[in-house]
């Protein structure tokens, strides 16, 4: 049967729409069903409880449950893994960090590409690392600090925590032509409790997790490794001001999804993830926990991809030159 001219040309106006529409209501359906946040380490620990935070807020502006997945191990490559081989739907996401989506490309053989298998969601927060010493360490400052090291060689023992902290304290080494052995811990609490009652005598470790016993007078912090002073204790001065400029270290986190992932569900966790930035109570809790939240324009997809590849540019030639490998 022919269709009249007009009636022809509704239909397949209508028909070439369908395709429009159908991505529309794609956008629109996602989420329909709960979401997971992976966190590569156990519970408790800085990175779960940023996640424990920003799922909060999140649930509310998706209307679906975001649940939180500890899968800890291997320096939290584990827990990585396990999103690099998800499904790519927006279902499954991964937060890390400079650690997880950085050091760990070099220091452990992995069955995933830390770049090439994931997609950028955003930048989260950061919070630097610093160098603090037990309170009876005989120096002041870092310059005296540094004079003490040089003149006693092989009388002080630095602890560190994985791969971030031994980084840290090789970057030092290098910067200022100092060599002193490194104690591995497999935890900050663990460090903290030997640097307090002199088992070490100093460490590379982030800033939040001292904070309390340098607060209280127990331990002393030398320098943050920052180029602005932290805010939870602007009082320490920044690494440049201290006397060794340039050596910058801090634990940025991010969120990540499985490579593939369509754009829409990508920007629906983006925009989401901006507006619990944006949360007063977020931002407060954050501060809390001394995580520091990077302005709006840094928070996009492109911005976290700008920052893994410049700090990766940055850390593996120093990790492989140092031979750093997963413990």
């Amino acid at each position: 049967m022919k269709l009249p001219r007009r009636q022809f040309l509704h239909l397949a106006a209508g028909a070439a729409a369908l395709p429009a529409a159908s991505s529309m209501a794609s956008a629109q359906s996602y989420p329909s069903r709960p979401i997971t946040i992976v966190v590569p380490f156990p519970a408790g620990g800085p990175t779960d409880t940023l996640a424990r935070i920003l799922a909060e807020h999140m649930r509310t502006s998706l209307g679906q449950p975001v649940i939180i997945e500890n899968v800890s191990g291997a320096g939290g490559s584990i827990g990585v893994g396990r999103v690099a081989r998800a499904a790519p739907d927006g279902y499954t996401v991964s937060i890390g960090h400079w650690g997880t989506h950085v050091l760990n490309g070099a220091g452990y053989q992995l069955q995933y590409d830390i770049v090439k298998d994931f997609e950028p969601v955003s930048l989260l927060a950061d919070t630097p690392q610093w160098i603090v010493a037990r309170k009876t360490f005989p120096a002041n400052n870092l310059n005296e600090f540094i004079e003490w090291l040089k003149q006693n060689p092989g009388k002080a023992t630095g602890g560190r925590v994985g791969h971030g902290g031994q980084v840290a304290g090789i970057y030092f080494q290098n910067k200022t032509g100092i060599s002193f052995p490194f104690v591995p811990y497999r935890g900050a609490a663990p460090m903290n409790q030997d640097l307090l009652v002199g088992q070490i005598d100093f460490a590379f470790g982030l800033a939040a997790i001292a904070f309390a016993h340098v607060r209280n007078g127990n331990l002393k912090a030398y320098a943050v490794m920052a180029k602005t002073r932290w805010a939870a204790a602007p009082d320490i001065p920044t690494i440049d001001e201290a006397g060794v400029p340039g050596l910058y270290a801090s634990y940025w986190h991010g969120l990540w999804v499985p490579k593939g992932t369509p754009k829409e569900p990508i920007t629906r966790l983006n925009s989401t993830v901006q507006d619990a930035l944006a949360d007063a109570t977020v931002r407060q809790r954050f501060a809390d926990q001394g995580f520091d939240i990077p302005p709006r324009e840094q928070q996009t997809p492109a911005a976290l991809a700008a920052q893994q590849k410049a700090e990766i540019e940055k850390w593996w030639p120093i990790l492989k030159a140092a031979n750093v490998k997963g413990e």
